[in-house]
């Protein structure tokens, strides 16, 4: 299939930027869409993008100094590469305008791959999970090594971030000849084996030599199977509907300068619009700026949307102040010091969610720590569907010690309640949907809606494993700096605790007296008024604290059945001191002896986490 090819522009005398975005966008007749290029480190990514691509953006290519020192991808690279467009997607572009924009746009339709080129250095995969441009993914393997412990965190991104895979078998020139396709089969099988319990089952598996003889071979030798993998690449790609609507917002990848022309901000447009003469923000400096000039690949245009990749030019702006973050419509984002998220936890993470425990939290282009707390629906809303888009205050939810998954759910007890030391529900099965609050060491600038990852990056780079640990969507941000008092009391989290008591004796018929159901310094006064259940069945109303020490006054409204008194108040005996004459009498004591059964004491109570004036509640 033949390729259409658009000239580089020289010594970065244009403005230059790159096309396509959280799917894929259109500029006038050209189809633009996302391929993202993982893998692990010297899997071959950045030669299989200069063997795929015509044009070159300001990022491509390793064109970084520590890049190119190292030898690895430090920053994500753009470039592309056009072919014409399948007829099977014509019918999906929209009508020619009247009058074309700016710029030479061909003749016939064409469909724009941007290619990502992800860096696979294990330090640096958070700029993945930052990067949430990806439409489709390429997951290259060296063939000579399988999978490796980074294309395994590659693969769990792109099910996390997007729909479609392809996976790319590079440096078969390596293998021996004779061999050689032998070699090719036993990977291919392996490859999908592995697929087999992830949603990319049956992807599409091909083998290329990108650079063949390494690094170091000479460019005559001519890559292998990569019209192959165009066409097959294309035949993969389908066009998901576009929405100008909403506010505008754009992750921005690179900023620099050109001399005489001004800053320029090349990015993803994640939302809404944008037109010449527009102003936009930089939301963490406060800063807005009018935008003077707009490019994609070194193509002028007028107008841009959702889904496209873009450079915009803007005047009197230092890109020293911005290496990448967002870009939106003035004061549309707020910056945020804690979230409420939905939760989900990757397979693969090895490990318990606990917690108070700490995670590295990347939300759009930052990476911060952040603190959380995993919470659930209610016992009996475990089985209600998601709501992935709102977070509703009016609910309750049941505090968790950690993240509830299938290996850590427990079985049913007697009580049916929740277990007090974790706070999971005792079911034997898990909510369909969980959340956190996350609360972050440092603010963050980020979209509502927006993809959030919790990763481990500090643990050993060189272990087995999967840093990964759990994605979500941010679904509510906390604004104000003080939302501990502000905010969180809006939110019902509560704890179930259950205290069990005994009780000592009985007043009357309507009233006794237990013990160990409080401590000696518990403020029993909090507790007045609820109800507790004695094992004989009846149900009794705390009444007051009795003495110093813990105990309490329990009042059974309806009284004590004569069964429970027969337990309670066994036959009085009496003993009288022999030899002791009247004095003896007088000291007759009765004695009260231990019940053959120990009648005990239940209560269930909710406590709120953020209720200030921390109230008990009865339940159920």
């Amino acid at each position: 299939m033949g390729r259409t090819t658009t000239a580089v522009a020289a010594g970065g005398a244009k403005l230059a930027s790159v096309g396509g975005g959280g799917s894929c966008g259109m500029a006038g007749r050209r189809v633009n869409v996302n391929v993202g290029v993982l893998g692990h480190i010297d899997s071959g990514k950045t030669a299989l993008v200069r063997a795929l691509s015509t044009t070159a953006s300001t990022a491509a290519f390793d064109k970084q100094p520590q890049s190119r020192e190292r030898g690895i991808t430090l920053d994500l690279g753009f470039s592309c590469f056009s072919v014409p467009l399948p007829a099977r997607l014509l019918s999906a572009l929209p009508a020619p305008p009247a009058a074309p924009e700016a710029g030479p746009e061909p003749s016939e339709p064409q469909l724009q791959f941007t290619l990502v080129d992800c860096p696979g250095h294990a330090s640096l995969i958070r700029t993945i999970i930052g990067a949430q441009i990806i439409d489709l993914m390429m997951l290259v393997i060296d063939v000579t090594k399988g999978m490796q412990t980074q294309s395994a965190e590659c693969l769990v991104i792109g099910q996390i971030s997007c729909q479609r895979l392809v996976v790319v078998l590079n440096k078969i020139d390596l293998l021996a000849e004779g061999k050689r396709q032998a070699a090719i089969d036993k990977m291919t099988r392996k490859m999908q084996k592995t697929l087999e319990n992830t949603k990319f089952q049956g992807a599409p598996i091909i083998p290329v030599a990108a650079k063949p003889g390494g690094p170091e071979a000479p460019e005559t030798e001519a890559p292998q199977g990569i019209s192959e993998l165009i066409e097959l690449l294309t035949s993969q790609i389908s066009i998901p509907t576009r929405d100008p609507s909403g506010p505008f917002l754009m992750s921005v990848d690179h900023c620099f300068s050109i001399k005489g022309q001004g800053t320029v901000m090349t990015g993803t447009i994640l939302s809404g619009s944008i037109s010449l003469g527009d102003s936009v923000e930089i939301p963490t400096l406060k800063v807005v700026k009018k935008v003077k000039s707009m490019q994609m690949f070194h193509m002028p245009v007028t107008t841009a949307m959702q889904g496209d990749r873009l450079g915009i030019c803007v005047t009197q702006f230092d890109p020293k102040l911005l290496e990448r973050g967002l870009v939106c419509a003035p004061e549309s984002l707020h910056i945020i010091h804690a979230a409420l998220i939905s939760v989900e936890k990757i397979p693969y993470f090895r490990g318990p969610l606990q917690t108070k425990s700490k995670f590295h939290i990347t939300v759009g282009h930052e990476t911060v720590m952040g603190r959380l707390m995993f919470f659930s629906p209610a016992p009996d809303s475990f089985d209600h569907e998601p709501v992935l888009d709102t977070f509703d205050f009016s609910r309750e939810y049941l505090f968790q010690e950690q993240y509830l998954c299938k290996d850590l759910a427990p079985a049913a007890t007697d009580s049916g309640l929740t277990n007090e030391k974790t706070g999971q529900a005792t079911e034997g099965h898990c909510p369909r949907q969980q959340w956190a609050l996350v609360e972050f060491e440092k603010p963050v600038t980020c979209p509502q809606l927006c993809l959030v990852i919790g990763s481990r990056l500090d643990a050993d780079i060189h272990a087995n494993m999967c840093r990964l640990a759990f994605h979500g969507v941010l679904l509510h941000g906390l604004e104000d700096q003080n939302y501990a008092e502000s905010l969180l009391p809006r939110l019902r989290v509560y704890k179930l605790k259950h205290k069990h008591g005994l009780v000592e004796r009985v007043i009357d018929d309507y009233n006794v007296i237990c013990r160990s159901l409080f401590k000696k310094e518990t403020n029993i006064q909090l507790f007045v008024g609820l109800k507790v259940h004695l094992s004989t069945g009846e149900l009794g109303v705390i009444d007051s604290a009795f003495g110093q020490s813990g105990k309490s006054k329990i009042h059974i409204p309806g009284g004590l059945s004569p069964e429970s008194k027969k337990i309670l108040m066994p036959t009085v005996k009496k003993r009288s001191r022999t030899g002791q004459g009247e004095m003896a009498k007088q000291k007759e004591e009765v004695e009260r002896p231990e019940p053959a059964h120990h009648v005990t004491l239940s209560l269930s109570f909710k406590r709120y986490v953020f209720d200030t004036q921390k109230r008990m509640v009865q339940y159920p």
